[in-house]
């Protein structure tokens, strides 16, 4: 959740987030009646069993003749004590409660608004123009015989597909030059699982909002993670690690899955929009007062990504409205898909502050030895979806795809896929 001391000292910077978010301000001070309720509660509880504990020691210094009387005021007070924590233990459930339903507060500069409202920071590369009727990436996929929809479908419904051969390959080789790249950058290397508890999705701000888009197990009380953020994040759940030298940084490769809840008719054609797909996310733990420049690091490191493969892209500051609950900023980088003319998300880096660690009880020790929360930040390397602005951006007029420079190493040397006779 936000800080409680940030509800108590500037309420009205959490009301301007959620105004920004085009969520409820209302919410604000029914959080902060909750807060105090919690502490009027807190406080009687405290003075009760304070009182109790001098009286147990009056009662056990007391003449034998007068400790029958005692022990039955010792008794009601020890029900009053009883009766008062419950009162507590109730006023602190309706404060996470409300506080918990209040997503992170935005960082300053923020657009506000919704999904259209985003600001482009910039526009890099140069759109591939061709001289020739551009194929999309489905069509040179089954060119190419590297994806087959079909047969995905007849195994698993829709959006679901095969990568076979070049396209397996194609993205095999994606994915290791993106884990290469976060290893050069100083990122641990984590295979991470994809069945998680319930308290590490809601504790990543994950089954808020948009709750539907995840698959849930009942039978084994577990979720299927639709990024390898939700683990990375509960990596250190409920320890105190030392950021002191640095952030700790890891990247989890992991096969993701989303249920696509909403999206009927949207991008049904090839694999923009899939159930599941494979994921390189960046995460990183760190000092709050580190957490804007780890953020640029994270999103130069994702150019620098599109850059090196010949893609055209955009940066945008994602509008307040069309943040996830735990994020205070995202920038999405978006690629140019040459067949829809249109820029597409490939990535997004998300600084996230301390709202994740304060839900995970993931804390470091400041210079004063006193505990508080890090900073986490996540952002996306390389997914699926890389495969669809890669394919259109380099093709050729016989339907051939040029192979980036960078990902021929992890191909055996290949140079360009051909179409399959």
């Amino acid at each position: 959740m936000i800080d409680p001391q940030l509800l108590r000292d500037d309420p009205d910077l959490v009301r301007r987030s959620q105004q920004a978010r085009r969520a409820s301000v209302e919410l604000v001070d029914e959080a902060i009646a909750a807060d105090r309720e919690r502490r009027d509660a807190i406080t009687a509880f405290e003075a009760l069993r304070a009182e109790q504990n001098a009286f147990g020691k009056r009662v056990a210094a007391a003449a034998k003749d007068e400790k029958a009387a005692l022990v039955q005021q010792a008794q009601q007070l020890a029900a009053d004590v009883k009766a008062a924590q419950a009162v507590a233990g109730e006023a602190e459930a309706r404060f996470v409660r409300v506080a918990g339903s209040i997503p992170n507060v935005i960082i300053e500069g923020v657009p506000e608004g919704g999904e259209d409202d985003f600001v482009t920071l910039r526009e890099v590369g140069e759109k591939p123009a061709f001289d020739f009727e551009p194929r999309d990436h489905l069509a040179l996929g089954e060119l190419l015989d590297a994806i087959d929809v079909p047969r995905g479908v007849k195994v698993s419904g829709s959006r679901f597909y095969f990568l076979k051969g070049v396209g397996a390959r194609l993205e095999l080789a994606l994915m290791t030059y993106a884990l290469d790249t976060a290893l050069d950058a100083g990122f641990t290397p984590l295979i991470t699982p994809t069945l998680v508890k319930p308290e590490i999705m809601s504790g990543t701000g994950f089954l808020g909002a948009h709750a539907d888009e995840i698959y849930y197990l009942s039978d084994d009380e577990l979720y299927l993670t639709g990024t390898s953020e939700v683990a990375l994040a509960g990596f250190h759940a409920d320890e105190i690690i030392d950021v002191s030298n640095g952030p700790l940084r890891y990247a989890g490769w992991s096969t993701c899955y989303r249920r696509e809840a909403g999206s009927y008719g949207k991008d049904t054609r090839g694999i923009i929009r899939v159930h599941q797909f494979q994921k390189l996310e960046m995460f990183s733990y760190i000092d709050p007062a580190d957490a804007e420049a780890e953020h640029e690091r994270l999103l130069a490191l994702q150019e620098g990504m599109l850059r090196s493969l010949g893609l055209a892209y955009r940066v945008i500051d994602t509008a307040a409205g069309d943040l996830g609950s735990s994020a205070a900023r995202k920038f999405d980088v978006e690629a140019w898909v040459p067949t829809q003319g249109a820029y597409r998300e490939l990535t997004s880096t998300s600084n996230c502050t301390t709202f994740q660690a304060r839900r995970l009880e993931t804390r470091h020790r400041g210079e004063s030895g006193k505990t508080a929360p890090v900073a986490t930040l996540n952002g996306t390397l390389a997914t699926t979806r890389w495969l669809v602005a890669l394919l259109e951006t380099h093709q050729r007029a016989d339907g051939s795809v040029i192979v980036p420079e960078p990902l021929r190493p992890y191909l055996r040397g290949l140079e360009v896929l051909e179409p399959v006779a």
